[in-house]
């Protein structure tokens, strides 16, 4: 291959790409040509010599090759590439490139019905990172499965990336990472063509690219003319897939727009080419420049071809799959069983519980419990922490850690990542675990510092991946870090993004209860919020209650007011309903570790735990903003912590149960002063679903 001269049908596939993205981003009036008119090459030195696709409407093959594009506002080549491959995309569909409900949105969407799309990407430095996820996950799935003549899997992980994703610090964090566990499953092509939005790069990106990745121990090659050299591609290509020990990236120097008449400018990257343009440029290909979205017919035999010859690899690993089977039915039960998305039956008996004769423990000592145990009952989990795991306790007992074997610090099958100070990163490359396609991935940081990787946390959920942060120090009890590590806002930020469970437990109980919706919410991330300080095992609380998002702890007839709190401060309202007790007032009490799926039960259910007829007050060491979803009235912290041991920094924000007795008092005296009827604020909600 490293002899390949460039062919009639390979020089007329590479003009048809670059005609096609022209018209695709044309018709749309909207989206990016010059990449997928610069990397047309690449893109047929990849897909035609090298890439094992799986055979055009068939459930993807978990052996596939993988391929991100981290450039994603190129996703017409991405689009373009899946119909020459025969997948299910139609021309109608290349027509409709960034439409109302169309297959081909702005930048590429996992879980839309776009096939070809491992990831969401788009936000530059996010397709990288889960290129490096993905890489992590099929060397663990090698390490864990393969067997002598057996090798299940020896999958590559491709990905073109541009300089906006090399000048997002994103991509630094995981590619330092990438080097460090020497994934030589990964491959990446780097599209030098010294364009940004801004223009030149001159004006703001002059690093030495290839001198940076050198430092981050990969291997580094480079092919000098993207536009033309299809046989340079090709060795460099066959030459990164020969390292086994590190990653690869190709620095391809491309002309934007190739072939546009302001090719290599800026004009050619976020902005359609005018029709004078595309006629010359199909004119100067051999095209017709009346005809539009134009493909000839043995452009598309050959790459049929192509696709037929993934299928023929798809047919292979399936015969060696049944061979498999034969010999190791227990390994071949359980990768059958994972590739199949379904769980271990009885999963959820390890699952502990608790009674409030059990000790104060902190939320995050609760779930190092949990985890420990869980962890061999469901063998997908793959966990980690961003430099954290002695504060957040994300590690199991007999955890191995996922290391290169070299290292003698672990191996390739073990289960635990070391992410470093890298939480970001650390967001996407659980986005690429997950979308392999065999692992459950959960990780640690502080709460406060999910705020740094809330990109990642974001696509998650736009993507429906299940990756479940274990998020400790999750309020001011925190104590002496003081108002930079203390999260206030961060709550709330978390719970106004669309399908995102955010999770605050308040006892054992309600920790097992997070766990199990989260490992259940296949098309869910989770954030599971833990204290630092010990929480009293509550009365009233259990796993089946919990797991509906919202309960009630404590039911009273005829009460005159319902207190509602999450995590550490359902104790602190428990003491508070004790504390009115003494007045002679009622009061019922109810704990809401999750907003998300107390808000999808049924409306009867919601109505029993937020009644209409007395006030409803919460309680929450965060902004009040958003609980006037649930409550007439909050008592919350709306300003920064402040730097001192615990207990007094609650009693300087008055969240304690004094206090927040006092205020129900009033609020329950106000409400009957005025005669004012009580509607719960369910019942608003009601009226509109």
């Amino acid at each position: 291959m490293s002899s390949l001269k460039p062919t009639n049908i390979d020089e007329l596939s590479v003009a048809t790409i670059r005609c096609l993205a022209a018209d695709v981003v044309a018709k749309a009036n909207s989206g990016h040509p010059g990449m997928p008119m610069g990397m047309a090459p690449i893109s047929q030195v990849l897909f035609s010599k090298l890439f094992r696709t799986s055979g055009a409407g068939k459930t993807p093959w978990i052996n596939r090759d993988r391929f991100v594009l981290s450039n994603g506002h190129g996703c017409a080549l991405q689009y373009i590439i899946a119909h020459l491959l025969g997948y299910e995309l139609s021309m109608e569909d290349l027509k409709e490139f960034r439409q109302l409900d169309s297959k081909t949105p702005g930048h590429p969407e996992a879980g839309h019905d776009t096939p070809m799309v491992e990831c969401t990407t788009g936000p530059l430095g996010q397709g990288i990172s889960n290129a490096v996820g993905l890489a992590i996950a099929q060397a663990n799935a090698a390490a864990t499965f393969n067997k002598e003549g057996l090798e299940l899997f020896n999958n590559f992980t491709y990905c073109f990336l541009g300089d906006g994703c090399l000048m997002e610090g994103i991509s630094s964090e995981a590619c330092s990472l990438a080097g460090h566990l020497k994934l030589g499953n990964l491959i990446c092509v780097y599209d030098d063509n010294h364009i940004s939005i801004d223009g030149d790069t001159a004006c703001s990106f002059t690093e030495d690219v290839e001198q940076r990745y050198l430092a981050y121990d990969w291997h580094v090659l480079h092919v000098n003319d993207g536009d033309r050299d299809l046989a340079g591609m090709a060795k460099a290509l066959e030459e990164a897939k020969k390292v086994t020990d590190k990653p690869t990236i190709i620095r391809l120097k491309t002309t934007i727009g190739y072939g546009s008449k302001i090719q290599g400018g800026a004009g050619t990257h976020g902005a359609p080419l005018k029709a004078d343009d595309i006629e010359q440029l199909k004119e100067k290909f051999g095209f017709d420049p009346s005809k539009k979205f134009h493909i000839p017919q043995e452009v598309y035999d050959f790459w049929h071809q192509i696709q037929e010859r993934g299928a023929g690899y798809q047919k292979e690993w399936d015969q060696m799959f049944e061979q498999y089977k034969s010999k190791y039915p227990a390994e071949h039960a359980e990768l059958s069983r994972r590739m199949a998305g379904k769980l271990p039956n009885g999963w959820e008996k390890a699952l502990p519980t608790y009674s409030p004769s059990d000790s104060a423990v902190a939320t995050r000592k609760l779930s190092e419990t949990l985890l420990s145990k869980v962890s061999a009952a469901v063998p997908e989990l793959l966990g980690g922490s961003a430099d954290l795991t002695g504060s957040n306790l994300t590690r199991w007992s007999d955890a191995t850690d996922f290391q290169h074997p070299s290292s003698q610090l672990g191996n390739y099958s073990g289960r635990y990542i070391r992410y470093g100070v890298r939480e970001h990163a650390m967001g996407a490359i659980m986005n690429g675990l997950h979308a392999y396609g065999l692992h459950i991935p959960t990780s640690g940081t502080f709460l406060n510092f999910v705020s740094y990787a809330v990109g990642a946390v974001r696509l998650s959920a736009l993507s429906n991946f299940r990756a479940i942060w274990v998020a400790t120090h999750d309020s001011i009890g925190l104590g002496e870090d003081g108002p930079t590590h203390q999260p206030i806002e961060t709550a709330m930020a978390l719970r106004a993004i669309p399908n995102l469970n955010f999770m605050r437990p308040a006892d054992g109980n309600e920790v097992s209860a997070m766990y199990k919706v989260a490992i259940e919410s296949a098309k869910t991330p989770s954030v599971i919020a833990l204290s630092r300080q010990n929480l009293p095992q509550l009365e009233g609380s259990t796993i089946e209650k919990a797991e509906k998002g919202g309960y009630v702890l404590k039911e009273v007839e005829n009460a005159d007011v319902t207190l509602v709190a999450t995590g550490s401060e359902v104790a602190i309202a428990r003491d508070a309903a004790a504390e009115l007790e003494k007045k002679g007032i009622k009061a019922r009490l109810v704990s809401m570790p999750c907003f998300r799926v107390f808000d999808i039960q049924p409306m009867e259910y919601r109505r029993s735990v937020l009644p209409s007829g007395q006030p409803i007050i919460s309680l929450e060491a965060y902004t009040t903003l958003g609980w006037h979803k649930y409550s007439h009235v909050q008592h919350g912290i709306n300003r920064f912590g402040a730097s001192a041991p615990a207990p007094q920094v609650y009693e300087k924000l008055q969240i304690a149960p004094k206090p927040f007795a006092e205020k129900a008092e009033k609020v329950i005296a106000y409400y009957k002063k005025e005669k004012i009827p009580l509607v719960s604020p369910i019942e608003l909600t009601a009226a509109f679903e």
